[in-house]
């Protein structure tokens, strides 16, 4: 599933193809998503392209009337074409850009969306969303007051996105690891210092993600639209069962959430 450093990654690379085009048509293959393609977005046809941006796992594509929203759900991806690429069974959307360029959406589980959003709206997808976890506000202070009084394991904690969005199960097994927490611990019951530097290491994972991202995928034109998923070197994350590169011991796999775990009963307490 894209995490946020795969998502910013696809903002990123189609960024530069959209900004300041104009939607010359949008053509609607299969409108059954995760939630039902609106006819409301026809009316980004004939609009500028203002600006794009990110919020949590979902591009926000502006113009004068609204913005749409994708998220690109379990299997999604956008990438740029030329028109006369026929499109796949599983290529659903595509806009064609006055640039002469498409943006099409690709999805075989169907469980992404496109949404719309009129002018001055706010999106229920977005108003409940906690701070961006590479922003100032995502900081010691704020992380250790809304654990307080909480029982939960801190892994589920960190990526509940009412917390803090964005830190998908790669991720918060990598920061927690290089902070020495295990994940397991109750959130309510680790100390400031802790957190601040699990706080750290969320941000330095994130930021190392993206600029890996970045520099993985060559090009959103033409290619195959996917981004280049965090293939830093990787200490926990898939490796249950296999020996800790930092003190040899046994790494622990366990389950939380319906998600892989893993740590090192060592390395972490």
């Amino acid at each position: 599933m894209p995490e946020l450093p795969e998502v910013e990654t696809t903002k990123r690379g189609i960024e530069p193809w959209l900004k300041h085009q104009t939607i010359t048509k949008i053509i609607v293959r299969q409108p059954r998503l995760r939630w039902p393609v609106s006819d409301d977005i026809a009316q980004l046809q004939g609009e500028e392209i203002l600006s794009l941006s990110r919020r949590a796992k979902y591009i926000l594509i502006n113009t004068a009337k609204g913005t749409a929203i994708w998220h690109l759900g379990m299997s999604g991806s956008l990438r740029l074409v030329e028109p006369a690429e026929d499109p796949g069974v599983h290529d659903h959307i595509d806009w064609q850009l006055s640039n002469g360029k498409v943006l099409r959406y690709h999805d075989p589980r169907r469980f992404g969306a496109l949404l719309w959003l009129p002018q001055g709206e706010d999106s229920v997808h977005l108003s409940h969303l906690g701070p961006e976890p590479l922003a100032d506000d995502f900081s010691t202070d704020y992380l250790y007051q809304r654990s307080r009084g909480k029982k939960q394991p801190v892994k589920t904690f960190i990526m509940d996105g009412k917390v803090v969005v964005g830190v998908g199960n790669i991720y918060a097994n990598e920061s927690l690891f290089k902070a020495g927490i295990r994940p397991q611990t109750p959130a309510g019951k680790i100390s400031r210092a802790r957190y601040e530097r699990l706080v750290a290491e969320i941000k330095q994972v994130l930021a190392a993600a993206i600029e890996q991202g970045g520099t993985t995928l060559r090009d959103f034109v033409g290619g195959d639209g996917k981004p280049g998923y965090f293939a830093q070197q990787l200490f926990v994350y898939g490796r249950g069962g296999q020996l800790c590169k930092v003190c040899d011991s046994l790494l622990k796999e366990i389950r939380q959430g319906q998600r892989t775990t893993v740590y090192c009963p060592k390395c972490q307490r």
